[in-house]
């Protein structure tokens, strides 16, 4: 067999894991399997995160719309033509005289 062969061979039975310097590969694998396992929990927090961003987005596009409505029905509470029609449901009537400005000097 060629060496190419032999340590293609080897690598496909598992021999570099018991052979006299498996110490040195175990502790490889266990770092690089580390490795993996943190990038996974990362990709997973980064989704959530993504996921947690969308949702918030959706509830601050509703909300901004219930503000807008609120805001509009407010406007045309305080029209003056709407305030008249309630004041005369209540027997109120709008004053036939203008209001008088009355100053005040006061001495220090």
């Amino acid at each position: 067999m060629s060496k190419v062969k032999k340590s293609i061979y080897d690598v496909l039975r598992g021999s570099f894991l018991t052979n006299e310097s498996a110490f040195k590969n175990w502790r490889m694998i266990i770092f690089v399997v580390a490795l993996l396992l943190i990038m996974i929990s990362n990709a997973h927090s980064a989704d959530k995160k993504v996921l947690k961003i969308s949702e918030l987005n959706k509830l601050k596009r509703e909300l901004r719309a219930e503000y807008i409505d609120t805001q509009t029905t407010l406007m045309r509470m305080k029209m003056e033509s709407n305030i008249r029609q309630k004041a005369k449901k209540m027997g109120l009537q709008p004053a036939k005289t203008p209001p008088k400005r009355i100053k005040v000097i006061s001495k220090d």
